[in-house]
């Protein structure tokens, strides 16, 4: 190969080289941005489309309570990089479809610093999904916690009685309802500013 040869093949290594690099950068620099993005577009997508179980909300009670009893069991988790303790009072409750019930989750910050987190949530069979609803609920909303703080978030639910007419679902006897919180980066509003605006209204 002659010099000019190899000066050509240099540089043509070089280029082929830099646009890998750039490729490899732009996939990693957006892999960041999506992990950044994933609670909100996870959220988004699920209210609107239902995906993986995830439930209705209801304005009202059912007006139909019917004999079928169903079991309603409940799991709480956290993700790494929130220092809390999250876990629903009671484990599990047995009532009929239609008939409202309420349990709460309890979270307590044991980490060392003021913290916020946000929760996702499923219900499994997925399929049941559709007809658990929601009546009162902490879904999709920032939870802002001092340090050694706790605080009781209520779900009041009721089982849609349609349920019992789905020949894919006849043989569902139990439904777990799962939480997981997430740690927000940047809440709406700082700990430290709604600390600082319970102070003024506390003088005031």
């Amino acid at each position: 190969m002659t010099d000019e040869s190899k000066a050509t093949s240099d540089k043509d290594m070089s280029r082929s080289n830099r646009r890998v690099a750039l490729i490899c950068g732009g996939v990693f620099f957006g892999m960041v941005g999506m992990s950044y993005a994933a609670v909100p577009l996870y959220n988004l997508f699920c209210q609107v489309t239902g995906f993986g179980g995830t439930t209705q909300r209801a304005e009202q009670a059912s007006e139909e309570i019917i004999g079928r009893k169903i079991t309603v069991r409940f799991d709480g988790n956290v993700t790494p990089g929130l220092g809390w303790d999250f876990n629903p009072e009671h484990r599990s409750v047995t009532l009929k479809m239609g008939e409202t019930g309420q349990i709460a989750y309890v979270a307590t910050n044991t980490g060392a610093a003021p913290s916020v987190g946000t929760s996702v949530f499923n219900v499994t069979p997925f399929e049941a999904g559709v007809y658990f609803n929601k009546l009162e609920c902490f879904c999709f909303t920032e939870q802002p916690l001092a340090v050694g703080e706790s605080v009781n978030m209520p779900v009041v639910f009721f089982v849609d009685p349609a349920m019992d007419k789905d020949p894919e679902l006849r043989h569902v006897r139990e439904i777990t309802l799962s939480y997981t919180f997430y740690p927000v980066d940047k809440p709406v509003k700082p700990i430290a500013a709604k600390s600082e605006d319970s102070a003024t209204a506390n003088r005031l």
